[in-house]
């Protein structure tokens, strides 16, 4: 069994076909997708989507990408909903610092503020690092989280190394079946298997081998098939080792 630990099947553009996508993941072997959200205008629907299918487990959090429309008043917002919806994260939370025009100030402020409501929960934390992995790595030292993910790792071996010291795992998706991503290919043969989950971030981050978008979760087991030729092992090793990635980090996910 496969898991997407990063897929955002609540966007507005899977409303006319979830259902079928949903049912094709379940016959590709796809027992369960983690869907986080991205600010509290999305919540609300977050929650109903995945309350509607038993495959999905929502996160709750507030994107960086998005910090202009949050507001340090939608803290005590997400702090109630976590009370109130026991999501399995917090998430999609972070830095990106790729973007000049995203105030760096307000995103680490909203950052670590959401670190410490999952720090008070006692949640994972799923984690959007772009141009910020030192950045992201002082704040998580600076508050204790009982670990999570970050999603879509671009960083360096150290880098990764840090994370995986503060029991993060690593997210890989469509992006290293692009045979020419050299650095994202030998990450996901040099890091430990044990540090690894796979996801496809549906709609976006589109895989090599799919030439129109959107994206979609139904494209998992051939990003899986990409990383068994990718480290040459035991294809029901590895699909054994990154279920059970998944299901240490997150307990509602079972077998």
């Amino acid at each position: 069994m496969l898991v997407d630990s990063h897929c955002h099947i609540d966007f507005d553009c899977f409303d006319s076909d979830r259902a079928k996508i949903l049912s094709r993941c379940r016959e590709f072997g796809i027992s369960h997708l983690i869907v986080p959200s991205v600010g509290r205008s999305h919540w609300d629907k977050t929650i109903r989507i995945c309350s509607q299918y038993r495959q999905l487990l929502p996160a709750l959090g507030m994107h960086p990408y998005n910090i202009e429309q949050h507001q340090l008043s939608d803290i005590d917002v997400l702090n109630e909903a976590v009370r109130k919806h026991s999501p399995i994260a917090i998430g999609e939370i972070g830095l990106d610092f790729y973007l000049a025009s995203l105030d760096k100030d307000k995103q680490q402020q909203i950052f670590l503020a959401q670190l410490e409501i999952a720090q008070k929960h006692q949640l994972p934390v799923i984690i959007h690092a772009r141009k910020a992995h030192q950045q992201i790595i002082e704040c998580l030292r600076r508050i204790k989280t009982v670990g999570g993910i970050i999603h879509a790792f671009n960083g360096s071996l150290e880098q990764a190394r840090e994370y995986i010291k503060l029991n993060f795992k690593l997210g890989f998706g469509g992006a290293f079946t692009n045979p020419k991503a050299n650095k994202l290919r030998k990450l996901a043969v040099e890091l430990p298997l044990t540090s690894i989950v796979l996801e496809t971030d549906a709609p976006d981050m589109l895989p090599h081998f799919v030439s129109a978008s959107p994206n979609s979760p139904e494209y998992l087991p051939q990003i899986f098939e990409g990383l068994v030729e990718l480290r040459n092992e035991d294809k029901e090793r590895l699909e054994m080792q990154i279920f059970s990635n998944c299901a240490d980090l997150f307990p509602d996910i079972k077998q």
